[in-house]
């Protein structure tokens, strides 16, 4: 029984290692790359937003909070926390997603709005655009 013990803790053990490992290599991204479809024009777009920042695509606000992937060498794995606003007819704010988006999982946690969708489709290091500090000042 003892040796039984010994042989599920070492498993145990062990795979909470690889998981700390794996949980230790992951890579935290200053630039969320989104997509977003107007479905009143058809028209899709690719925007980059900073973690922090709010970028307004259409009637919604949107503002990733941290942007995680996984090394290059290991299965892709890109999540997002973000949060969604919408400015309604009557100028008001109102949240309409809070919440993890996965790049590899498009419509599991995509902001579905009337007119517009939105999803996460990367994380990234760096984008052509401006980080906001120096968009405000230059």
């Amino acid at each position: 029984m003892t040796q039984a013990r010994n042989f599920f803790a070492t498993i145990l053990l062990a795979a909470t290692m690889s998981t700390a490992s794996a949980s230790a290599e992951r890579l935290t991204n200053p630039v969320a790359e989104f997509a977003g479809i107007d479905k009143i024009t058809g028209r899709i777009i690719n925007f980059d937003v900073y973690v922090d920042e709010t970028v307004q695509f259409g009637a919604l606000q949107v503002t990733p909070r941290v942007c995680y992937s996984s090394p290059e060498t290991e299965e892709p794995k890109t999540d997002s926390f973000v949060e969604v606003d919408e400015i309604t007819l009557d100028r008001k704010i109102r949240r309409i997603f809070t919440g993890w988006m996965f790049a590899e999982s498009p419509g599991l946690n995509a902001v579905e709005h009337p007119v517009y969708d939105v999803w996460l489709k990367a994380c990234k290091q760096e984008s052509d655009v401006p980080p906001p500090d120096e968009a405000s000042s230059g």
